[in-house]
Parts: C-alpha cells; sequence; structure tokens
C-alpha cells in the first residue's frame, strides 16, 4: 500500500560516465544547479559522487577533500538543508580517500556497500563491457567504514545489490556493527545483480525485518518505472536521477535530473501519495 509520503533520492551523476559524451553535472556550480532542479521537482536527498575537475579527467573520481567539500557547499549553499548522501565505493582495502572526504564534509548519510559482488557487464557479440572486476566489501571492511560513519554522524545507506548481501544486514545489526533502525537501498538492474524487475520487490521485502527503512535504486531505461512504481506501491522509497537512467516513463532520453525527479514525483502523486518535504525528510530519517 503506498504510504503517505515518499522520500525521492536524485544521484545527480555516476561513477564514471563521461561528460564530453553524455551531460552530466561535474563541476560544483554544475552540481549545485543539478540539485536545485533535482530538489524544485520533489527530490530531498541527493546522492553525490565526485569528480576531478579537470578538462579530459572529468570522468574520474576524486577523493581530494578540498574538490569534494567545494561540492558539497556549493549544494548546502544552492539548497539548505538538502540531504547530502555521499559516495563511499572504492575497491580494495584502502578506504582513506572515502575516510577524508567523510571526515570534511561531515554529510548526512553516505553509501555503504554491503556485500561483494562480480561486476559485470556482456555485449552482444560475447564480449565483456569492461574487465570483470569484484566490487570487493568484505565485513571487516564494512566494519570500518560504519564505526567512521558512527564517528561522523552520518546515516549508513545500506546498498545492497543482490539478495544475500540484503539478508546479511540483520546479521550485521546483531554482531553489533551498528545499532537502530537500517535504511537500505534495493540496488536492481546491475547485470550481475538483482534484475529490474518488479515481482521481485515483494519477496525482498518479506526478507527485511520490519523496521528496516528501505528504497529502490532501479538502474536501466524503461524498466526502471514499473519497478519504482512498484516501490511507492509497497511503502518504499525511490531514487532516480542521471546516475541510474537517461530514460524517461516515455522512453524519451534526458539529460535533466529535474526531469527524472519530476516524472517520479507525477507518479508518487498518481498513486494516491505525496512527496515529502525536507523537514519531513530529516525528520523520517533521524538526520
Amino acid at each position: 500500500m503506498t504510504k503517505e509520503k515518499t522520500i525521492i533520492t536524485c544521484a545527480l551523476t555516476g561513477v564514471l560516465t563521461d561528460p564530453v559524451k553524455h551531460r552530466v553535472p561535474v563541476t560544483a556550480k554544475e552540481m549545485a544547479q543539478a540539485a536545485r532542479e533535482a530538489h524544485d521537482a520533489g527530490a530531498t536527498v541527493v546522492h553525490c559522487h565526485f569528480r576531478q575537475q579537470e578538462e579530459g579527467k572529468r570522468h574520474l573520481p576524486s577523493w581530494d577533500p578540498d574538490v569534494c567539500a567545494e561540492i558539497v557547499e556549493a549544494i548546502r549553499s544552492e539548497v539548505p538543508g538538502l540531504v547530502i548522501n555521499c559516495s563511499t565505493g572504492v575497491i580494495g582495502p584502502d578506504i582513506s580517500g572515502p575516510v577524508s572526504v567523510l571526515r570534511r564534509v561531515k554529510a548526512e548519510m553516505a553509501a555503504m556497500n554491503s556485500g561483494s559482488l562480480n561486476y559485470l557487464k556482456i555485449r552482444s557479440d560475447g564480449q565483456w563491457a569492461w574487465p570483470p572486476m569484484l566490487f570487493d566489501n568484505p565485513v571487516e571492511k564494512i566494519e570500518k567504514y560504519l564505526k567512521v560513519m558512527e564517528e561522523t554522524n552520518t546515516l549508513p545507506e545500506f546498498e545492497c545489490f543482490d539478495t544475500g548481501i540484503l539478508r546479511s544486514i540483520s546479521m550485521f545489526r546483531r554482531a553489533g556493527l551498528f545499532k537502530g533502525k537500517p535504511f537500505v537501498s534495493l540496488v536492481m538492474g546491475v547485470a550481475s545483480g538483482m534484475p529490474a524487475k518488479a515481482e521481485w520487490l515483494p519477496l525482498l521485502k518479506a526478507e527485511m525485518e520490519e523496521d528496516f527503512h528501505w528504497q529502490v535504486i532501479a538502474i536501466g531505461r524503461q524498466e526502471v518505472w514499473p519497478l519504482l512504481e512498484k516501490a511507492v506501491e509497497l511503502g518504499g522509497d525511490i531514487r532516480t536521477g542521471l546516475e541510474d537512467t537517461f530514460y524517461l516513463p516515455s522512453g524519451e532520453k534526458t539529460f535533466s535530473n529535474g526531469a527524472l525527479v519530476e516524472a517520479a514525483a507525477q507518479m508518487v502523486r498518481r498513486l494516491g501519495g505525496e512527496v515529502s518535504s525536507l523537514v519531513e525528510t530529516r525528520r523520517d530519517l533521524g538526520v
């Protein structure tokens, strides 16, 4: 059943999307403007990846605290009260970059990649889209992140790319890795993870404890919209934005975060719900 208020998160840009080929925001000014458009359309949380700022390198991630702080400060100045959710994903055991950013910007939320995944994609000709890689998130790495997030008063966003990862969240809590009500993201549509299929959601919801606060992150094209609709119907929150899709429900391609959020907000209202405000979002998330 659609809940009264739905939180919409906007993922403003991607991990490695080349802004030369796809018009995604990179600079502090661009990120702040994208955040403004997303908020005006209904988003109250923005998920941020940070990029190198030099021409020719803007498709590459940056963990420079000065760069990241400039972007976050620009967003906060443009939209006071907007909830900042920082990316933390890195391959390998060295988390010093993301940790330095968390300590510098004091984000209200941060991604907590909650299990390992063979990150794969295959082309139609049978060739790998990129060399197969392991997105490694062992428990010791997760535990280090959670300790820093507790220190910085940052709400972990437990990102779950597969069903076993989702089922691990309760074990993390019982083992004392974190306390309180978890915020869980079901990441659906990654080729080697959970598919972007709406019929999976009731089964996934049944694997969560009753106090889980959850949202769906849908990756793909037109298949993402029926999935987000089902999430709203089942009482979950939703994420959209240029990190997740370039396609509106009509199938039209867009490079506007605002247009994607507006489509999501219209969907929420069509289903009989309301979009959460900044005050309501902060209250419900406890940030």
